[in-house]
This record gives structure tokens, sequence and C-alpha cells, in this order.
């Protein structure tokens, strides 16, 4: 029997009918109008509890256990197009290579309806941007979080999008990243594989997942080390999990500076910087950095039309650059 408290939120109570079925399977029973994919979703955003807590997909239901959904509103079909100024390294009929300020969120969502790159990419390019990736995000290929800045690539027809979504899956296409994390790794240079999924309990966050997150590669080295304080890691990524970086190098115990999902905490940054012989100012500007300091500074891949290996750079902006120049002594 069901009981609708509101439109969007739904509750169940099992019977024999779903007794020993997995939660998806009976979901998909009791919400027709859901696909398998969304009703993953759903489970993947901690959108659907038994019994309070939120479940794996492959959990089996019990008679008497209570299942309730909550279904967000649905992301308007078509975003409007927005004069949002753009940073473009380069452009041609098929594709765009996009230098991505903080702040920028990549596509609309709770929240962030307006304002997005894909509302200044509707405004730039008109009706020439691939739909192939969803009506709420067209043309882009991959994603960067709202405050990581850099390089980002975006299809202009389906042809380029298929191609460069092809090189991601398979991994010929680069991005490397730089990052500013507390202390110094060691060894200076290394590879995390962990694989990472949603956080049980926290859904804004991922974390290590060895049971059912999805395979995550990262490899890093030490550029540059301030003392024992702090270091500019470059990361290249081997595959693109939500959050890789950041979940990885907090594996390490070595948080990114700024990131208030991941750490570091203010204490631990304060004190590794006074060790090493910091002035108060600086911990203090080091403890307020605005943003998780990552960006993505460098991308190849092989044009997806033309077939041209293309490699693109962007240099630090100027918040990162300022506060290396604070460690500097």
């Amino acid at each position: 029997m069901a009981e609708t408290h509101k439109n969007e939120t739904y509750r169940f109570i099992i019977d024999e009918t779903h007794d020993g079925e997995r939660v998806d399977k009976a979901i998909r029973t009791l919400c027709e109008d859901l696909s398998r994919a969304r009703i993953q979703g759903l489970i993947d955003d901690k959108l659907v509890t038994v019994n309070k807590a939120a479940p794996k997909a492959s959990r089996r239901l019990e008679v008497g256990d209570v299942v309730e959904i909550e279904i967000p509103p649905a992301v308007p079909c078509e975003p409007e197009a927005e004069d949002i100024p753009l940073d473009i390294v380069f452009e041609d009929e098929h594709m765009l290579v996009i230098n991505k300020a903080a702040g920028l969120v990549v596509h609309p969502g709770a929240g962030n309806w307006s304002g997005t790159l894909v509302n200044a990419l509707l405004h730039h390019c008109g009706d020439d941007l691939s739909g192939i990736g969803g009506v709420a995000r067209p043309g882009i290929v991959h994603r960067l979080d709202k405050d990581t800045t850099g390089l980002m690539v975006v299809a202009k027809n389906d042809k380029a999008h298929k191609g460069l979504s092809e090189q991601l899956v398979d991994r010929s296409l680069s991005r490397v990243y730089k990052a500013l994390v507390l202390k110094v790794p060691m060894p200076v240079k290394g590879k995390v594989n962990k694989p990472i999924g949603r956080h049980s309990s926290h859904r804004l966050k991922m974390a290590i997942d060895e049971n059912g997150g999805r395979e995550a590669v990262t490899h890093y080295k030490v550029e540059k080390a301030y003392g024992e304080a702090c270091a500019l890691v470059e990361c290249k990524l081997e595959t693109g999990r939500t959050h890789q970086i950041r979940v990885h190098m907090g594996f390490l115990k070595h948080p990114l500076i700024g990131d208030v999902l991941y750490g570091p905490q203010p204490t631990a940054l304060q004190a590794a910087l006074k060790k090493e012989g910091y002035a108060e100012n600086v911990a203090k500007k080091m403890v307020f950095f605005p943003r998780q300091a990552l960006h993505a500074a460098a991308i190849s891949f092989i044009h997806p039309v033309l077939e041209e290996e293309m490699s693109f750079t962007a240099p630090l902006p100027d918040d990162f650059v300022n506060i290396l120049k604070l460690l500097e002594k």
C-alpha cells in the first residue's frame, strides 16, 4: 500500500508481493513512470530510503520495510541563453576549449537554474551546440566543480561530442591539474587507485568506497614544497570521477587548501604554517582562501573531426598565484 504525502514524496510499506526483491526492482514496479536510470540516480543521491536509511540498489526488501522516495523537481528542458563572458582558448566549427572561471557552475541544477556555463554557451553558440549530453547541458563533454578553474572542452555538434566522449571513456583525453595541498605527500610521486562512490551519510560528498565505488585512478607528483607546510602538486587523471582529486588527496591526508567539504581543518593548517615560521596574517589568508585550490592546467586530445593532436594549457588564476606568493619566503 502507498501513501502520497506531497507531489514528489512517496511512501510504501512492503508486503508479500515484494518480499525478497531488490530495492531498485521493487521501485520500478511501484513507480512505473520512473526509468531504471532515474531510479539508480535517486538511489545514488540518497533520495531513496529503507527504514530511514539509504540503501544500495541491491538491498533485499522484507515485509514491513518502509520505502520512501523523494523525487526532486525536473530540470527545465530548455535553459535560456545568457550573455555571460567566456574565456575561450580555442574555437572552430566543431568545438571550443574554455578556461572556466571560479564560481561558474557548469550546467543548470537545483539552486542554479541560470548563470551557468550552459546558459553562456547557448548565448555564444546559439543553435550550434550538441544536445547529445541531455537537454540540461548541451555541448558539455565533461565538467569541473563550481569553484575549480581551468580547461574544459565543449562540443558544437553530435559527431564532435561522440568523439570527445569516446576519448574520455578510453582515457586518451588527458587532463592535468594543479592543486595546493596541506603538508608534503610522501613519496613525492605516486598513484592513488581507490574506487569512489557517494558518501554514506553526506549527500554532497563523495568518498572512498571499496565495495560499491567506481574505479578511480589519480597520478600525482609534488611540483614544489613550501617547507613541510604545503605543497603544489600536479595531478593527472586516469579516470574522471566526481571530486576525484579532492577525495584522493584527502585519502592521502593531504587535503586541498580552501576545500570546505574535505578539509583541511583550520587548526591543522595554522599549526603547519606556524611550525614553518609563517606570519599569523599569512596563516589567516590561507585559512580563508575562498575555494578549493584546484586548477585544470592542461588538456590534450585528438580533434574529434579533424583527427589532429591538440594540447592546451592555462596559467594559474590570480587568486591561486597570490596564495602561492604568500608561501614564498
